[in-house]
């Protein structure tokens, strides 16, 4: 089973606002200066490039039900939780820190054996369904809501 992320609008308008940075420190040398257009040819690729890796891995969030384990997956970026190690679900608004694939602020932190700090935090647009399909999968899981 797959699903999605949830996509909120803080989330929306902080990458409008990263892009927009992106954007002015990519084209403002181009105005204080005199350019070659190699300058201009390169700041602009520079630019797509980085926009486009940005998006790719902001709007392509998955979370995909496997038969043995939990695969997260983020553009380039992708994450397997063998549902054994999978320990407890808590729901979280602090997305701004720790080890997170996600794109809103209501998300929930799955804490497990496998990932860098213990924990990942995601946000299924179905939150009730993915915890339910996870339950289903993970029989000793502690779910705290």
């Amino acid at each position: 089973m797959i699903f999605r992320s949830k996509i909120d609008t803080f989330y929306t308008v902080f990458m409008s606002m990263l892009v927009i940075i992106i954007g002015l420190v990519s084209f403002l040398p181009l105005f204080l200066d005199d350019a070659p257009i190699l300058a201009i040819i390169l700041l602009t690729s520079m630019f797509f490039i980085t926009l486009s890796f940005l998006l790719w891995m902001s709007f392509s969030i998955k979370y995909i039900f496997n038969e043995d384990h939990l695969f997260v997956e983020s553009g380039p970026f992708k994450i397997r939780i063998p549902y054994e190690n999978i320990t407890k679900v808590t729901p979280t608004t602090a997305v701004l820190s720790g080890h997170r694939i996600l794109s809103s602020r209501d998300a929930i932190e799955i804490y497990n054996r496998t990932t860098f700090w213990g924990s990942i935090k995601i946000s299924p647009k179905d939150k009730k369904s993915f915890i339910a399909e996870l339950a289903s999968h993970c029989p000793n899981l502690k779910v705290e809501l």
